[in-house]
């Protein structure tokens, strides 16, 4: 197939293209460069010896995306644009807004105008909110407590929409649980720009020495050691979810939702100790109060994605502490070190 990937330079992006480039998909790569590295395109065509297109630019401008998808003759794209800070999301919740619900409308009428009919889509487990109950499956009902996980509900709800009045289209919504880890080889992995947001990428930042410690957010909730429990799923795992996703697409209409997780939860400390381990660097660690927004636990049942999709999970929490640190501890600085 040939497939547009918005925000492909992004850490999710990034390992789907390696994913796609070797199944032999031609990849064209739409990015702003926002919270990523040109850097990286370079690295994918070095790892996979293939080459691809990339065109920078910013999905909300409509007439741009419909002449790329015109001019690729794209016959589906995987949508990963976007904002994703929970505690930035309820600072700037008109620029979450715009970016990530208004750059869907954007891309979905310029696919309308270039007649591609196939998405994927890069949603969150964020969408669930407070459990019901746990693990949770894709009936549970949608609450998001945040801005950032409302405006992957909201895109949600356009692309069904979108799907529903447009014959012939297939829309794929995976809810992501937490990833982690990078490539085998250690060239292309999570590198946030500022202050990382995420669990992984600040402990690995702490244990190569570009971060004094850990701050822990939460320590009194009602979780075993009382941090936070979260269903964490190794990148590689989830780049090969976006391509099962993509075959099972073809040849179908309608909207699908699955869950993209392994089933089994880990607290912060649990991640801190097995980081430890895997790079042999002590952690240093303060807990702090809890961040707006966060839930105690959050786990996923991806029976429904290991069924249907013939997917599943096969890395576990060593191979995504030791290659979380192999990409780290070769590029200290991430990309701006290149």
């Amino acid at each position: 197939m040939r497939v547009l990937v918005t925000g492909g330079a992004g850490y999710i992006g990034s390992h789907t293209i390696v994913e796609l480039l070797a199944q032999g998909h031609e990849v064209c790569v739409v990015d702003n460069f926002d919270n990523s590295s040109p850097v990286v395109l370079d690295r994918i065509r070095d790892l996979t010896n293939r080459n691809l297109g990339f065109h920078e630019a910013d999905i909300r401008d409509t007439a741009t995306m419909t002449r790329i998808l015109q001019e690729f003759r794209a016959d589906a794209v995987i949508h990963f644009a976007g904002l994703k800070a929970v505690g930035e999301s309820e600072k700037q919740p008109l620029r979450y807004f715009d970016v990530n619900n208004g750059g869907t409308v954007s891309l979905l009428q310029a696919m309308d105008t270039a007649g591609c009919r196939r998405i994927v889509f890069s949603s969150s487990a964020t969408v669930y909110g407070e459990p019901d109950y746990l693990p949770f499956d894709e009936a549970h009902p949608c609450r998001p407590t945040n801005v950032y996980g409302r405006t992957k509900y909201f895109a949600e709800e356009i692309l069904r929409d979108w799907q529903h009045a447009t014959p012939g289209s297939a829309v794929s919504l995976l809810r992501y649980f937490n990833p982690v880890g990078a490539h085998k080889s250690g060239r292309i992995g999570e590198d946030p720009r500022d202050i990382p947001n995420n669990l992984m990428p600040f402990v690995a930042q702490v244990a190569v020495g570009r971060r004094d410690r850990l701050s822990v957010f939460g320590g009194d909730y009602d979780t075993p050691d009382g941090t936070g429990v979260r269903d964490y799923i190794h990148v590689v795992d989830l780049a090969r979810a976006h391509i099962a996703a993509l075959d099972y697409a073809a040849g179908r209409e309608g909207t699908e939702v699955f869950n993209i997780g392994t089933g089994h939860g880990y607290s912060v400390l649990d991640m801190v100790r097995a980081f430890s381990r895997a790079s042999g660097k002590d952690i240093a660690y303060e807990i702090t109060d809890r961040r707006p927004g966060d839930i105690a636990t959050s786990l996923a049942d991806p029976s429904r994605a290991n069924t249907v999709l013939g997917w599943k999970a096969e890395h576990g929490l060593d191979d995504m502490c030791a290659s979380t640190w192999a990409w780290q501890s070769q590029n200290p600085q991430g990309y701006d070190g290149d």
